[in-house]
Order: structure tokens, then C-alpha cells, then sequence
């Protein structure tokens, strides 16, 4: 019992701190200091050591010996690093789901697929990004590969920051749907090309974003010079 609550602890402070980082409600570079974490989510230090070691792990956070540990800052070569790999995995993880998707398996994207445009629609922003990252992580489950899974789980907190980064929700929701009518037809050639036209428009929504987020910062920074 005693070494059960600390692990638990653990996995509930890793995942709210996952949440915030993905979510953009902790900025590339903030400082995450344990002593303040822990006050502020009501835990010892221990379960916010593990956790930003687990962080770390999953390439979300920088952590610095004898100081702070940072949200990790994605720099240009970082994306293009993981661009490249993606560009594999998703033509991969797409063909391979519309060869082996199972009638149930099928039906969970669909719904996700649906819930994500309709979050979209709404404008619920974070609720959209969500809906996106596990639809590409049910892709991959209906691979039915299992070390493309081993793969996923290694990549899945690095992918589901960068699908957070897309601002035009619409045209996601609308790729996602031409995707999952492709797996539902066992479409494998179309699926696989479409998944990679849908890693480009990523890349293109990952750059708009970034140049968005450098002009609200240069006009925050004229503001108060004025």
C-alpha cells in the first residue's frame, strides 16, 4: 500500500503535467521547479522527481542537474528530426490499418474521427487537438504491429505536442475524414498517400503557428515599449 500511493501519485501528476505542456498552458522554455510544482499540485517532491524524469523520458521536458528542469523548446532541427520519422511511421501505421482494421476498431475512429469534427466546428481548441492525437493513435492500434506500437508509445507525447500546434482546425477535421473513409474502403495506396499529404500540411500548420506565436510576441514586446 505504501509503495502503491506514491506511484499512483506519480501517474496522476505525470499526466496533469503532460496535459499542461501539450495543451500550451506551460510554455517552451518556463521553468518547472519542484518545490513550487508540488505546492501547487498538493504532492511531496517525490512523485514531481519521477514525473519530470518520465517527461523527460517522453521528450516534453529539459531537465537541468542541481536546478530547474524547462519545458522543452522544439528547436528547427528537433521538428525536422521528427518530420522525418513521421513520415515513415504515419504511411505505415495508415496502409497497415486499412489492411487489418477490425469492424469495432473501425468504429472507435469513426466516432473519434466524428467527435473531433465536431469539436473543431465548436471551437473547442484543446477538446479538437485531443480528438486528433487519439485518432492517430487508434491508427496505429489498428496496425496490428506491435513493434510499429513499441514505436508509437516512444513517439506519442512528441506527436500529440506537434498535432497541438495546428491552428486551422477545419481542414484537420476534414483530412481525417478523407483518411478513415480510405481505411474503411482497405484502401492501402490511397490511406498511405493521404496520410502523407496529411504529415505535410501538418509541417505547414506547425510553420503558421509558429510565425502566429512570433507575432504576438513582438507586438506584446512593442506594447511594452510604448
Amino acid at each position: 500500500m505504501t509503495d502503491e500511493a506514491p506511484r499512483s501519485e506519480t501517474v496522476r501528476v505525470t499526466e496533469v503535467l503532460r496535459n499542461e505542456i501539450i495543451d500550451g498552458h506551460r510554455q517552451p522554455g518556463e521553468k518547472l521547479v519542484e518545490r513550487n510544482l508540488a505546492t501547487e499540485l498538493g504532492v511531496s517532491r517525490v512523485p514531481i522527481r519521477e514525473a519530470l524524469k518520465k517527461l523527460a523520458s517522453e521528450g516534453l521536458v529539459t531537465n537541468r542537474p542541481n536546478t530547474w528542469s524547462t519545458v522543452r523548446v522544439f528547436s528547427p532541427s528537433d521538428i525536422a528530426d521528427l518530420n522525418e520519422v513521421r513520415t515513415v511511421f504515419d504511411v505505415l501505421a495508415f496502409e497497415l490499418a486499412a489492411q487489418r482494421h477490425t469492424r469495432e476498431g473501425l468504429a472507435r475512429l469513426e466516432a473519434t474521427m466524428l467527435k473531433g469534427r465536431q469539436l473543431a466546428e465548436a471551437g473547442e481548441v484543446v477538446g479538437a487537438h485531443r480528438c486528433a492525437a487519439e485518432f492517430h493513435a487508434i491508427v496505429t492500434e489498428l496496425s496490428g504491429n506491435e513493434l510499429l506500437a513499441e514505436i508509437g508509445a516512444l513517439l506519442d507525447s512528441r506527436m500529440r505536442w506537434q498535432l497541438s500546434q495546428h491552428d486551422d482546425l477545419d481542414v484537420v477535421a476534414a483530412e481525417h475524414a478523407e483518411l478513415f473513409e480510405a481505411i474503411a474502403r482497405r484502401d492501402q495506396a490511397q490511406a498511405g498517400a493521404l496520410a502523407a499529404s496529411h504529415l505535410r500540411t501538418s509541417q505547414d500548420q506547425h510553420e503558421k503557428h509558429s510565425r502566429r506565436l512570433a507575432r504576438l510576441a513582438e507586438d506584446e514586446a512593442q506594447g511594452e515599449g510604448d
